[in-house]
Formats: structure tokens, sequence, C-alpha cells
């Protein structure tokens, strides 16, 4: 199998830290599936996916979206389909795609026949609400005659009306048993290729049902707390929700759902990947909240950073602290850092050691240009990794 020297340098990271007994999370075992190229579940990377906000019939639209989420990292997008004008565009804008599409089906079996015939790499469905079953079976031949995997997807909003009146009202339970039910349609028809997803907006709700369904079956799970909210609080909700989950070893694949751009969706299942040593990606900006002490001024410095390194998919560790206090400590566990000092300067530590002083004013071309070449030099070593792999 080839590997690209992007994914090269992602599995060569290694965060020097994470050997420490107290910061391993050991990831449930479960089967692996594909969605098109990309493996979900087993000892597979934990994907980051998103979705389109766009009306997919209008294909340039959802194509110009789709490019600016693989630019940010996605592994996986999801796109709806509605309507039979929408699956009509999804032809055009799969071949336009350098990551896998999951299309995203509700009622109407034929949009997932059209989906599948149209290059979907995975179904988003729930086969109990798609029609009869002659409608389900031609569904999951559509899906294996094209290659296409599929997502259960349960809600804790659209819960079918039987299990609302036997438990009362959304549960856990509840959201167990739709998400077995569904897959066992899948299982008595011999179609495996399938992952599945047990979402709420209340986070203890999902934790509960993800816990419940990670004892019950063994497919890869694809984690998200639905309607989690705008930007700020659906960050937080959805990394108390998530993180819980994966620190207890659960979950192959994430969507941040968030009242936002996509694309905020994307950097924000990163660097929660990041936090928990999961998933490498770009530069990890450590960074202190500033007071009286500061040699430079660190929130200015980290907003352009981040703004500046934004480009840098390169899985890197960076230290910004403003004074001697903690600045040399964390400057040990980073790649490269810069301590504000006094007198209009401070220092630069590279590997964890004092390499040199920088003026404060030309600091930032200076760290830009450090972490630019060290990025270079990384993926250079992980292209011939690539090479030798396949």
């Amino acid at each position: 199998m080839s590997v690209s020297p992007s994914h090269a340098a992602d599995h060569a990271h290694k965060d020097h830290t994470s050997v420490r007994p107290w910061r391993a999370i050991q990831r449930r075992p479960c089967r692996k599936i594909r969605v098109g190229n990309v493996e979900v579940g087993g000892d597979a990377p934990i994907t980051v996916q998103s979705m389109t906000n766009t009306l997919t019939a209008d294909a340039q639209a959802t194509i110009d979206q789709v490019r600016q989420l693989e630019e940010a990292g996605a592994d996986i997008v999801r796109v709806s389909c509605p309507d039979e004008e929408s699956t009509a565009a999804f032809r055009d804008i799969v071949k336009a795609s350098k990551v896998p599409l999951v299309a995203d089906i509700h009622f109407h079996y034929r949009r997932g026949i059209e989906a599948a015939e149209a290059g979907a790499a995975c179904l988003r469905i729930n086969p109990g609400n798609i029609g009869s079953p002659d409608r389900v079976r031609e569904v999951i031949q559509a899906a294996r005659d094209n290659g296409c995997s599929m997502r259960i997807g349960v809600n804790a909003g659209s819960l079918e009306r039987d299990l609302l009146e036997k438990y009362g009202e959304p549960c856990p339970q509840a959201m167990l048993d739709s998400a077995l039910r569904h897959a066992r349609i899948l299982q008595d028809h011999d179609f495996h290729e399938f992952k599945i997803s047990v979402k709420a907006s209340d986070v203890f709700m999902t934790v509960a049902a993800y816990n419940l369904l990670a004892d019950a079956i063994d497919c890869p799970l694809h984690l998200g707390i639905t309607e989690a909210g705008a930007l700020r609080t659906g960050t937080v909700k959805s990394s108390i929700g998530m993180g819980a989950l994966l620190w207890a070893g659960i979950g192959d694949t994430i969507r941040v759902s968030l009242a936002a751009d996509p694309v905020e969706e994307i950097k924000v299942g990163f660097d929660l990947l990041k936090s928990l040593g999961l998933r490498h990606r770009g530069v990890n900006i450590v960074a202190c909240p500033s007071c009286a002490r500061q040699g430079f001024n660190v929130i200015k410095t980290v907003e352009a950073l981040e703004e500046r390194l934004a480009h840098i998919a390169t899985p890197m560790s960076l230290s910004i602290i403003g004074c001697v206090v903690n600045g040399p400590g964390e400057a040990l566990m980073t790649d490269l850092g810069f301590t504000g000092g006094g007198r209009g300067s401070g220092m630069v530590y590279v590997a964890g050691k004092q390499d040199h002083k920088i003026d404060n004013d030309s600091m930032v071309d200076h760290i830009v240009g450090l972490v630019e070449a060290r990025a270079a030099q990384v993926e250079a070593e992980a292209a011939k990794v690539a090479v030798a792999a396949e």
C-alpha cells in the first residue's frame, strides 16, 4: 500500500510525552471498513469529517466548498442529497473531489441508488426509514455493486415512534435499540461495510449511548454531538462529549457539528485529536495567556502566527511564552519555542535547547521561517518513507 508524504509525516510524528502510561489511550478494537480510499476503524488513524452546507444542486458552489475542506485537511466530506437534482449534480462533485464523499440520504430509496451509481464512497442512511424490505434490498445491492460503505445515523431527535412509546422519551437505550435494529437489517443481507453514529445534542445522552453501543457491536463508530451550537459553544460541547469518548478509546471517525463555516469543524476536529495525542496535523501552538511579566505582546503574536502558519500541515509543536518563568520548561517539550526575555528580545529554542536570540520586532517572520524550514525537512524525510513503502 502506498503512503502519501503527508500521512507518513502524520504517522511519523511522535509526541515524546505520549509514551508515559498516564497518557496512554487504548482504542476500542473493531473491524475496519473503507470509505473510498480511506480506512475507518481497526488500527487506522481517526478521521476528521465535515459536511457541505451549499445547495448540492449548485455543483460549482459545492465543489468550491469541498475544496476548502480538503485544504483544511478533511479526510471525508458529507454532501446532502435530498432530491433528484442533487444526485444528478453529485456525479460532477465526486469527479472534482480529492477526498471520498458521503451521500446523506433520508426517506427516498431512489436517492440512495442514484448516489451510489454517481460515485458516493459511502451512504449515510437509516435502512428502516427508506421503505419496504424490497427497497432496502435494492439500496444495499446498489451499495455493494458500487463499492459503497454505509453509515447508520441514529439521532435522538428522529427516533422511531415505537421506541419513543416504549421508553417515553429519547434516551441512550432507545438510541442503542434503534442502531442495532438498523444494523441487523444490513447484517441480514450479509452487508457488513458499515459504521454507526448515535448522536444527540445532549452531551450526557450522547456519551451514554456511545458507551452502550461500543459494548454491543464491533463496527467502527462515527462520533459527534449533533446540533452542538455556534462556534464557541459548539466547540465546548463537542470537546466535552467527544473528548470523553475518545479518551476512553471510543471513536474511529469524528464530525464536529457547528453552526459556523464548515472549515472550522475540521480545525476543531484536528485540535481535539491533537490535544489527546490521537492525531497530529499542523502546528500545535502552546502559548501562555500573558500577564504583566510578558516581554512581548503574546496575544497578538499568537494571532499572527496562527494566521501565517495555517498552511502548514506537517505535525509540529511550537511554544510561545511571554517570560522566563515557564518559558524554558515549555520549550523543552516542543519542537520550536520562543521565550520573552527583556530589552526587546527573547530566546529561540530548537528541539528543547537554547539556540539563539532574536529581536521581538522580527520574531514573527523569523519563527515562520523556522517552522517552514522544519516542515520542508520533515516532509522530505516522509516522502522517502512513502517511496520505500510502495
